[in-house]
């Protein structure tokens, strides 16, 4: 990345901060966030790899930083590593991946054991539903952020926007607030991308300023059996089809490389959604997932995945979309929670739309599942999502409501939630977010 050309970039887009915040600064802000996630020495990096290959040696290890499978940065004259570097290693790196396999086996993650079973009762019971849900689930979640004590001063008010499930889309319903921490509070009106609910309180001394919510909601599995017969030419005329297939900030940029790219995966296929499957297949195949560092430290997210060779469900899903768009496909992203049982956490997916059918969900990270059985198991996530999920975003780097003063921490998601106060933005160093979710439905 160009850091000076981002700093720029970044200073721009930040341009129209209100005045009240004049003073803020994109550089020292970046220069915090990335000492915040470049945290690792050589030597804790390189202990870390001794557990598995104990004669590793310095250039082994530089010529994995040369790939991107070591990720390193130059801050402050100082060589630092992301703080996940030495796991990620093993995650991408195909030669490191196997040796840790040896050692500690192959480690199963528990969302698929959950859908191992889910997705093929979805699979069953979809097509006999006019609107392609199935497999509802009862869901009870209570999200609470921590200020720590003393981040903002005594007596200043502290603003929070905690996420909230959307309720403007068919596979969330039933959506009911159960209870908040303060009496006054409000949510977002429903046209906006981020889904959110808002809470201001005053901090003490000495104490952590905490904020609470608890809702339920019927979270729905969705199924299109989708096949290339049934897609429809577009309407290029339309506002929907140019709209979302247009170029978007800075996370869905047609750069050259990418229009390459899609030019090169998708070369004498006509039908929209034989391209998509061309680009999900490959995009499943080339980039494993690893842990990622902050988006808003980014300056383009899918060129960022095509450097590095891997990448986390937010951005191969910005890749994905990047990718639909070149191809003439509308395509948007979309987020929130994943909570399969013991394996709740934040997690990133899109849409993609098709003429006579509409809006389908894609999760490019769940891929090509390991448990599939069969053709239409593999491709599930091309057209198919599971029941475990919350959606809060539509959209990505879209306003909150009410405004913020100062730029999000999180500048492209919104998941964990956004804390400020007339000082200033409260970085994630600042608070704690707890998620916890559950299953209410009635057992037999």
């Amino acid at each position: 990345m160009n850091t000076k050309r981002f700093v720029l970039i970044m200073a721009a887009f930040f341009s129209i901060i209100p005045l009240s915040a004049q003073n803020y600064h994109w550089e020292t802000d970046l220069h915090h966030r990335l000492l915040y996630d470049f945290s690792k020495t050589h030597e804790e990096v390189k202990s870390y790899i001794q557990q598995y290959i104990p004669d590793v040696t310095d250039q082994e290890m530089n010529a994995w930083e040369k790939t991107g499978a070591l990720e390193v940065k130059i801050i402050d004259g100082q060589k630092l590593y992301f703080n996940n570097a030495g796991p990620n290693l093993f995650r991408i790196n195909t030669r490191c991946r196997k040796i840790k396999e040896i050692k500690d086996g192959i480690e199963r993650e528990g969302y698929e054991t959950t859908d191992e079973s889910n997705v093929p009762s979805i699979i069953k019971e979809a097509p006999h539903n006019p609107s392609h849900l199935a497999e509802p689930k009862q869901m009870r979640i209570t999200y609470t952020i921590s200020v720590k004590a003393n981040a903002v001063p005594e007596g200043e008010t502290v603003r929070c926007w905690m996420p909230f499930p959307r309720r403007d889309i068919k596979r969330q319903q039933n959506i009911k607030l159960l209870s908040t921490s303060e009496k006054s509070y409000i949510l977002s009106p429903e046209k906006y991308a981020h889904s959110s609910l808002y809470m201001e309180k005053k901090a003490e001394k000495g104490k952590p300023t905490v904020f609470s919510e608890s809702f339920e909601f019927t979270s729905y599995g969705s199924w299109f059996n989708l096949k290339p017969g049934n897609i429809r030419p577009y309407n290029e005329s339309s506002p929907l089809y140019k709209t979302y297939t247009s170029e978007r900030d800075r996370h869905i940029i047609f750069t050259p490389r990418l229009y390459q790219l899609a030019d090169s995966l998708t070369q004498g296929i006509d039908n929209p959604l034989l391209k998509a499957k061309k680009i999900f297949t490959w995009i499943n195949s080339h980039f494993p997932w690893a842990s990622a560092r902050e988006y808003s430290t980014i300056e383009n997210i899918p060129e960022y995945v095509l450097e590095n060779h891997h990448g986390d469900c937010g951005q191969v899903t910005l890749l994905f979309l990047t990718l639909c768009r070149i191809c003439g496909i509308p395509a948007h992203f979309e987020s929130g929670f994943m909570l399969h049982p013991h394996s709740e956490n934040l997690h990133d997916w899109g849409e993609i739309y098709f003429e006579g059918i509409g809006w389908v969900p894609v999760d490019m990270s769940f891929g090509i599942p390991s448990y599939a059985k069969n053709t239409k198991e593999s491709y599930f996530f091309l057209g198919g999502i599971d029941s475990w999920r919350m959606v809060i975003n539509s959209d990505f780097s879209m306003p909150l409501y009410p405004e913020k003063t100062y730029p999000r921490s999180e500048t492209v998601d919104f998941q964990r939630g956004e804390v400020e106060w007339k000082g200033g933005n409260l970085y994630f160093d600042k608070w704690n977010w707890k998620l916890s979710a559950e299953n209410t439905e009635e057992k037999p």
